[in-house]
């Protein structure tokens, strides 16, 4: 009984707050709730590693949490505060979600044993699982803090994809994490390391659609434009591809078939069922632009060319030597639709980097800009551009090559020359 209501109480709480919400609305709800239960998850695992509580029950457990438990806690944490009111001070719902556990949880002894240490435990969960879930659900609700609605995605979604489901599925099959940590140092480094490679064209496609599409790779909230660079002038399921090589690669290190079937499973529904809606929805919401973009780039078959809608320019400097091999570099890439231009002709005051203009008003400068020229060359010198426009990687790059000497310059503009 004590389970059921875990579990009936806030999702009445939820039912009851539920108001026929918009499209939006309902998919930033299921968002929060999907956030709040992968960091009470993780909170639980450490929690249970660390010895501040165990639970005493042996039926109706997923990775070892009682899954009535675990589903009721993410619904309080998540939809309910959400549909309660959206302006609720975020404090506010973190004291009131606090205060419900420290009363009800050294209560529920025949569910749970805690340690005297328990309360660390508890501001973890509280702190990885309230903020997130409903900062996430608000920004999606109101359409703004586009950075931090795709990095609480990203953490929510590497949680499902690369923890979440993969356990569930070795639980049921064969295979085990422990793999990963027993088997032979060069074995395991070597299957990360191709994960985190297999992973770049995702990352750098979930980048695109924040600066190019001003939107995230949510359905609930999508890019408002058509993005057809980066990743996307190549392969038009970039994100999938990558999900499905770690997949594969995880399965590996693992020694899980059972997680390998479920790839294959993956890639089924994603062409069968997931990428014919999406094609429908884009062809509805974009019209003529996605069905020229549909008719050249393909999901699942990179292009050998980039698509390109409208041509680029690269402008380096002249009077610059390691601009001037930069540009032999790029050159003898073969780029297509780039034309490499002199930086001393660039036609409007204070260009002192390298810069690229590309569709769209697509402007970027430094190193950024010659990764966005390689882009041009083909998938394997593609794919380095994406590699250094990362978020993170472009910024310690960007020092390193100004420490190398390839810093801004003074540069005359054209009516000076």
């Amino acid at each position: 009984m004590v389970r059921g209501l875990c579990l009936v109480v806030p999702a009445g709480l939820a039912l009851a707050l539920w108001r026929r919400p918009d499209q939006r609305t309902a998919g930033a709800v299921l968002l929060s709730f999907l956030t709040a239960f992968v960091a009470i998850g993780l909170a639980n695992k450490v929690a249970m590693a660390a010895g501040w509580w165990r639970y005493t029950v042996a039926d109706g457990l997923f990775l070892g949490i009682p899954l009535d438990l675990w589903l009721g806690w993410a619904v309080l944490w998540g939809p309910v505060p959400l549909l309660l009111r959206r302006r609720l001070p975020i404090w506010t719902v973190l004291l009131a979600c606090g205060w419900l556990d420290l009363l009800f949880m050294p209560r529920l002894d025949s569910l749970v044993q805690l340690n005297h240490h328990w309360l660390y435990g508890e501001l973890l969960a509280l702190l990885l699982g309230v903020p997130p879930a409903l900062l996430l659900g608000r920004w999606t609700i109101d359409q703004r803090q586009l950075t931090g609605r795709v990095l609480l995605q990203l953490f929510t979604f590497t949680g499902l994809a690369l923890w979440l489901l993969p356990s569930a599925v070795m639980a049921g099959g064969d295979g085990s994490w422990s793999h990963l940590v027993d088997d032979p140092l060069w074995r395991s480094s070597t299957v990360v390391q191709l994960m985190a490679l297999a992973a770049v064209p995702a990352l750098s496609a979930m980048t695109e659609f924040a600066s190019r599409g001003r939107g995230t790779p949510y359905p609930w909230d999508p890019p408002s434009d058509l993005v057809t660079t980066g990743p996307y002038a190549y392969v038009a399921n970039p994100m999938q591809i990558s999900a499905v090589l770690v997949l594969a690669l995880l399965a590996v290190g693992t020694h899980s078939w059972s997680l390998a079937a479920a790839t294959v499973g993956a890639v089924a529904f994603s062409c069968f069922v997931a990428d014919p809606h999406e094609r429908t929805d884009l062809a509805n919401r974009l019209g003529q632009q996605w069905l020229a973009y549909d008719a050249e780039v393909k999901p699942w078959r990179f292009r050998r060319t980039p698509y390109a809608a409208e041509p680029a320019a690269l402008y380096l400097s002249d009077t610059c030597i390691i601009c001037r091999q930069t540009r032999a570099l790029v050159e003898c890439t073969n780029p297509r639709d780039l034309t490499i231009r002199a930086a001393e002709g660039y036609t409007v005051a204070g260009l002192s980097r390298a810069l690229y203009v590309g569709p769209d008003d697509l402007h970027a400068s430094g190193l950024a800009a010659v990764a966005r020229g390689l882009e041009h060359s083909g998938p394997g010198w593609a794919y380095l551009g994406w590699s250094i426009r990362l978020p993170v990687v472009r910024p310690m790059l960007q020092l390193l090559v100004d420490g190398m000497g390839g810093g801004p310059r003074q540069l005359p503009t054209a009516k000076e020359t």
